[in-house]
């Protein structure tokens, strides 16, 4: 066979095979486009259940009730958390896992579409980051992705992580630990953005978040101060302390913190303190040397005032490591899929929001954002642990008002409005095509996991989560109890019906 014969038989294989994935794709853009209403209907629920970070009770057994509802295998509580929830459909390799979550924020109640302050329910917790558009998007695409599958008799496995409690960075290192992870071939993280992008490298920071509690000895401030032992006078010490640590540090770190024990009245000597940290770094491993620093100066706060301490890790995140392969994949699908078409009422209401508090009023963006490198963040998620085990790459969907920062109750104006719904079906699109692009290309699986090897050979993986750690199963608990008879009152109470 000539050379020009196998150039010519290579060129309409290639041309086949693209031809093949176009109709792959088409039938998921279809899908989704015709079950639009469906993913209204599961973002908009999941904002009314506003729930908080491990006890996402109802927004959990909606998930599983609706991702059964499509054929998937669901099944919740993993590594210890109730409210976790694990889906998948198929079978073999790759396998594929979506990584998101659904938790809301402390008193982020808001009326959906009022630019002005007008809670739900005064005080209750509220979606001011959007975070309930995330099962919109996994789900609609993972119902589009099993269609292909069934048609075009695709093999592997996909599969859906929505971990509880991402706001106080608790599940991942647990769901990791578990071995969740370990058979994953790739996996591509999603969230809320006001416009479309992915990214590559090291996207934002390392965390470990910690409570310290001294313990003392009370006392009469008046009458025999010298018998007590000041527990709050530790917390004051430790805080101080790591404040003439800072100028030896790097100028990457971040630490803050919230003193949540201060003592009863002036006049009683406290034997109770906490303090409450957070400490960040650009890596895991400065993240942990900050870290390591901060516990001695605690323990030398306690040697000083006679009490003792106790630490607690709370939470704990490594930054996000963005897989370049499987981000140029996902690259060219926001492109293929573009910017949703916004009406001149969505962009008079988002120039109204942007004036309204002193933005300039640039409307909703019209096209995705350039690939390449993004800068590196300074915030944390704990997906972050997924990302230095399995290959990785995000998809930013548009489906907020550019300017209007997250933890804000303005974020909580747009979420379950036009904008979002919008923003729900592109970001679906992009992550089914990306999907379909990864459970039908080996050599994008392969090429992936080479990059993952260069990425990771210089900082090898460790935990920083205790060996002893437990899923804090009571947290934000007794908020949730207070408000959710009131926030009931709210529920759409809709199942939705994919076709």
């Amino acid at each position: 066979m000539t050379r020009a014969a196998i150039f010519a038989l290579t060129l309409v294989f290639a041309l086949a095979c693209n031809a093949q994935t176009d109709e792959r794709k088409k039938l998921a853009f279809d899908t989704i486009e015709r079950n639009a209403e469906q993913l209204a209907t599961i973002g908009d629920s999941l904002y009314y259940f506003a729930e908080l970070g491990m006890q996402e009770v109802e927004s959990a057994k909606f998930l599983k009730e609706t991702l059964e509802g499509i054929g998937f295998r669901v099944r919740t509580g993993d590594a210890g958390f109730p409210t976790n929830v694990w889906a998948e459909y198929g079978s073999g390799k790759p396998k594929i896992v979506i990584v998101t979550e659904i938790d809301a924020l402390p008193e982020g109640s808001q009326t959906p579409g009022s630019i002005e302050r007008k809670p739900l329910i005064k005080g209750a917790p509220g979606h001011m980051e959007g975070h309930n558009t995330h099962g919109a998007v996994a789900i609609g695409a993972a119902h589009a992705l099993k269609r292909v599958m069934e048609r075009y008799k695709l093999p592997g496995t996909v599969a859906i992580s929505f971990g509880p409690a991402e706001e106080q960075l608790v599940s991942r290192p647990f769901l990791v630990r578990a071995g969740l992870f370990k058979d994953a071939d790739a996996a591509i993280l999603i969230h809320i953005g006001e416009n479309f992008s992915t990214g590559y490298g090291l996207l934002n920071y390392a965390a470990i978040s910690a409570k310290f509690t001294f313990h003392g000895k009370t006392a009469h401030g008046a009458v025999n101060p010298w018998e007590g032992r000041d527990a709050v006078d530790a917390v004051e010490l430790m805080d101080f302390g790591f404040d003439k640590l800072r100028e030896h540090l790097r100028p990457s770190q971040r630490a803050h913190r919230t003193i949540t024990i201060g003592g009863i009245q002036p006049n009683i000597i406290p034997d109770l303190g906490q303090i409450w940290w957070f400490v960040r770094d650009a890596n895991a491993p400065w993240a942990k040397e900050n870290f390591d620093k901060l516990v001695n100066i605690g323990r030398g706060a306690a040697m000083m005032t006679g009490t003792t301490m106790d630490m607690e890790v709370v939470a704990s995140a490594w930054p996000q490591l963005g897989n370049r392969v499987i981000a140029e994949a996902i690259q060219a699908n926001i492109d293929l899929v573009g910017n949703p078409k916004w009406s001149e009422e969505e962009q008079k209401f988002a120039r109204d929001f942007q004036n309204a508090l002193g933005l300039k009023p640039v409307g909703l963006l019209p096209s995705p954002v350039r690939f390449g490198a993004r800068p590196q963040s300074f915030a944390s998620n704990d997906s972050g642990y997924v990302t230095w085990n399995v290959p990785t790459a995000p998809i930013n969907f548009p489906a907020s008002v550019p300017g209007v920062n997250y933890h804000n109750w303005q974020a909580a104006v747009t979420p379950a409005g036009s904008i979002a719904h919008k923003g729900e079906v592109a970001g679906a699109k992009a992550l089914a095509a990306s999907l379909i692009d990864l459970l039908s290309t080996p050599a994008l699986i392969a090429k992936a996991r080479e990059q993952f090897q260069q990425d990771t050979k210089d900082t090898p993986y460790f935990s920083l989560l205790p060996a002893q750690a437990k899923p804090p199963l009571e947290l934000n608990r007794e908020t949730m109890e207070r408000f959710r008879p009131e926030m009931r009152k709210h529920y759409l109470n809709k199942k939705p019906r994919f076709d």
